[in-house]
């Protein structure tokens, strides 16, 4: 019964670690960041958003916030403070759910006319086309896998089949 229970506890470890494994960091904007006059929906146009996958958004935090709205709010650039309004200027976003997903700056006009909004489609992870080729746009330099959980799920793999 025991190595059941430990094999059990073994698969469910290494799901755990498979999807953690690729799952990526995508800094919004780049090195530009959260900020003015960038056109975050071709930022996102060529990228492939996963459950697990996370966002950051780095920005100054007395000139920006974010925003999580919902289509509506996202057409109209109108925030509400009841979805969380972000202001540490490296807000980090998990991506739990699969959907569409709608962000703006609070700020001023800052959405309305400084394009300072973005709207992606995330997948579950059992729809994750094939990847693209590799290229070696700046872009693609800071899309980081996300290693530490995989080293975190093998040691702990481990020490199960150990006790």
């Amino acid at each position: 019964m025991s190595s059941s229970h430990s094999t059990i506890i073994f698969i469910a470890t290494l799901i755990v670690l498979a999807t953690s494994v690729f799952a990526k960091e995508y800094i919004v904007g780049d090195e530009s960041g959260w900020t003015l006059d960038i056109d975050y929906q071709a930022w996102a146009k060529d990228k492939v958003f996963i459950v697990g996958d996370t966002l950051v958004f780095n920005y100054i935090s007395s000139a920006h916030n974010v925003i999580k709205v919902n289509g509506t709010g996202f057409q109209q650039c109108i925030g509400s403070s009841s979805n969380g309004t972000l202001t540490s200027g490296r807000d980090v976003i998990p991506l739990q759910t699969p959907g569409r997903k709608w962000y703006i700056c609070g700020f001023g006009k800052h959405c309305e006319l400084r394009k300072m909004k973005l709207v992606i489609t995330v997948l579950p992870q059992t729809m994750v086309p094939a990847p693209s080729p590799v290229t070696t746009s700046t872009s693609s330099k800071l899309v980081v896998p996300t290693v530490c959980g995989f080293v975190v799920a093998l040691f702990g793999s481990v020490l199960l089949l150990l006790v």
